[in-house]
């Protein structure tokens, strides 16, 4: 049985909600009550303002017992190998796995929560546990050594997933730019996340968590391609 744990959300907000206080009743189930020491990885962030943005995350998981440290340049890899939850926030995907790439955080990251350390992301901290993050929604405002990510899933995830399309706007929908992934990538399954909605691993069972519409699923090759909706209750395990 897989040891990996990870919760993987489309967003920190769900429409007017405040930040983080959608997802913070799950991490609170989800970790339990023990005090635990939380790595914050911010560098999904454009700016570099790390210190404002953990103390953004900190206040929006006040409801939690935990002890968190920001994973800053000067100081990454110590504070991830002793980390006994990794947290990583969203912004821009390119800009993140650059500074993992940079700071030489990836096969740490990936070998701690192979070896059970939980994993919590949100937007660009989802995006990189597929393999690679050819399903970012963001501009390629800085290059990364390689678009190849964590690859805690053996699929891909888009967050924020919509399909709506404004009147007179005439780029492609997000199903369009999915389906013309999986025509180049055959065979890799991509799980569309909208606002609201989880993917939750635990005890090698894998779920989601949040509201309807569910997620979407997209599966198949050039030939075919499949788009379905998933149930609440419906198990995804057999993508993993």
């Amino acid at each position: 049985m897989s040891v990996n744990r990870i919760l993987a959300f489309s967003s920190s907000k769900v429409g007017n909600s405040g930040y983080l206080e959608t997802v913070t009743p799950v991490i609170k189930k989800f970790l339990g009550e023990k005090v635990l020491n939380i790595a914050f990885i911010p560098f999904a962030a454009v700016a570099n303002n790390y210190v404002e943005y953990a103390l953004l995350v900190k206040n929006g998981l006040k409801g939690l017992s935990f002890s968190m440290e920001t994973v800053m340049p000067g100081n990454a890899k110590e504070v991830v190998e002793r980390a006994e939850v990794i947290l990583v926030g969203g912004g821009n995907t390119f800009k993140l796995l650059h500074d993992i790439y940079d700071f030489k955080l990836l096969d740490i990251i990936r070998d701690k929560v192979n070896n059970g350390v939980p994993y919590i992301g949100w937007s660009a901290g989802s995006n990189i546990t597929g393999p690679t993050i050819g399903t970012t929604n963001d501009m390629p405002v800085i290059e990364p050594k390689s678009f190849n990510a964590l690859g805690l899933f053996p699929f891909q995830i888009n967050p924020h997933y919509t399909n709506r399309k404004l009147a007179g706007h005439n780029g492609e929908t997000r199903d369009q730019r999915l389906e013309e992934f999986i025509q180049l990538n055959p065979g890799v399954p991509v799980v569309g996340l909208p606002e609201g909605t989880a993917l939750k691993l635990e005890k090698g069972i894998l779920g989601y968590i949040g509201q309807l519409p569910g997620v979407m699923l997209y599966t198949g090759d050039n030939a075919e391609i499949v788009r379905k909706e998933v149930n609440i209750n419906d198990d995804l395990s057999f993508l993993l």
